[in-house]
């Protein structure tokens, strides 16, 4: 039996929270469907800061630190994150049910990996585990209201589509979590090194490949400025600890 500690409270409060913000992101777009719309794009740039810096600043020295061969792992969790989406994309060409099924699977792997990154980050430390942590967060509400909108237009209605879009984007996430972390609370540092920067491969990815061309491909007036608040917070909240 594992034995809870403050570590796990974290890890079990930040995917909880990351579960209701998806949720909100969901109830945003059903029921403020334009207002949900018009700042998609800087919620998203302000997670793709924050998530850009995380592995760049903590996440990638730490697993380096742990395990040497690290660079490898996380190029590993790059390449990982970029077929995956590969094959959701070659798989969700046509405009039928199966697009929307489909595309919210994926999402919902994507949110199962989410739960496993909070697991990793907050095992190495608390700093890197509340940075990751929130940077996810911030983008979970983007997230839930597209998988709410890829699910519309697979033909299911609107009321259907917001449940399914609750299963799949956001209750992936604590359980993701919760599953991990027995099986990561017995690594030792070399493998916890291998799996952090596996993880900040999938940040990176998530952050350059993801977030950042969709907000480039509707690109506001303040877009560049919800980026820098992003890796501004990381960056204060690093050197806050340091200081």
């Amino acid at each position: 039996m594992v034995a809870f500690s403050t570590e796990f409270y974290w890890i079990a409060g930040f995917a909880l929270v990351a579960a209701l913000v998806n949720s909100a992101g969901i109830v945003a777009i059903f029921r403020y469907r334009e207002w949900a719309e018009r700042n998609l794009t800087y919620f998203m740039c302000f997670a793709a800061g924050v998530l850009v810096s995380t592995p760049l600043l903590l996440a990638l020295p730490n697993a380096l630190a742990n395990s040497p061969n690290a660079g490898f792992s996380a190029l590993v969790g790059f390449l990982f994150m970029f077929f995956s989406n590969k094959l959701i994309r070659y798989r969700t060409r046509q405009e039928t049910l199966a697009f929307g099924v489909t595309a919210a699977e994926g999402i919902g792997i994507h949110s199962l990996v989410d739960g496993v990154v909070y697991t990793v980050t907050f095992s190495i430390s608390l700093l890197t585990g509340i940075l990751a942590g929130t940077g996810l967060v911030v983008h979970e509400f983007a997230e839930g209201a597209i998988t709410y909108l890829v699910l519309l237009k697979g033909d299911v209605t609107e009321r259907t589509a917001a449940i399914y879009a609750f299963f799949v984007a956001a209750l992936t996430t604590p359980i993701g979590a919760f599953v991990a972390y027995p099986l990561v609370s017995r690594l030792g540092e070399s493998e916890l090194g291998l799996m952090l920067g596996f993880v900040a491969g999938v940040l990176l990815y998530v952050s350059a490949s993801h977030l950042l061309p969709e907000a480039s491909s509707h690109e506001k007036k303040h877009s560049t400025i919800a980026l820098v608040a992003g890796i501004a917070l990381s960056l204060f909240i690093v050197f806050s600890r340091t200081a």
